[in-house]
């Protein structure tokens, strides 16, 4: 797990520890030194830890005019246990809302899996957005069957084509564009 990397194209266009109204703001990334893990595996450094012991993010782009955030995640997602949605609300997501943000790009393709607890942060989450959305795309298989199992389906969108995206190969403004696409189409 040391050698995935957050996805880093996309640095020429935003660093979240460049932003002010970033959660990340000022912070400072080693290449060398690895602090975080997940269990006994070690993380490559340039994941931001926000409360979690097992689920770590990188911001990768916000477009406080477009008011969306897209954010890539690695570990396993507990909310059983270490109530992860909890630090994910109060601690990244209500940042970005109190600037705008209403529609929330989860990438989940390094989330290894998913323990659910209630579900009343997400419903809070999900109203909070008003007219916005959250979206949770290329999470594995088994990862949605525990979403849908516990009805987290009700609060992201997830599911077609959201599930397979090709996301890397295009720029942020083409994700969002993309996704919001298939929301609109979903919503019609």
């Amino acid at each position: 797990m040391q050698d995935i990397e957050p996805h880093y194209l996309w640095r020429d266009f935003y660093k979240s520890e460049d932003d002010n109204r970033s959660p990340f703001y000022e912070r400072e990334y080693s290449e060398f030194e690895y602090t975080n893990q997940v269990y006994n595996y070690l993380l490559h450094p340039q994941w931001d830890e926000f409360g979690s012991s097992t689920l770590y993010l990188k911001i990768l782009y916000v477009d406080y005019k477009e008011g969306f955030a897209i954010i890539e995640m690695i570990g396993e997602w507990n909310d059983a246990i270490n109530n992860d949605i909890m630090f994910l609300k109060r601690d990244v997501v209500e940042e970005f809302e109190a600037n705008g943000i209403n529609k929330f790009i989860l990438i989940g393709e390094n989330v290894l899996n998913f323990h659910a607890s209630d579900d009343s942060y997400y419903e809070e989450w999900f109203q909070d957005v008003e007219d916005g959305w959250i979206v949770a795309i290329n999470f594995q298989e088994h990862v949605l069957h525990e979403f849908r199992q516990n009805n987290i389906d009700y609060y992201l969108n997830f599911g077609g084509e959201l599930d397979n995206m090709s996301w890397r190969k295009l720029l942020p403004n083409q994700v969002y564009r993309n996704i919001e696409n298939i929301i609109s189409r979903r919503l019609t």
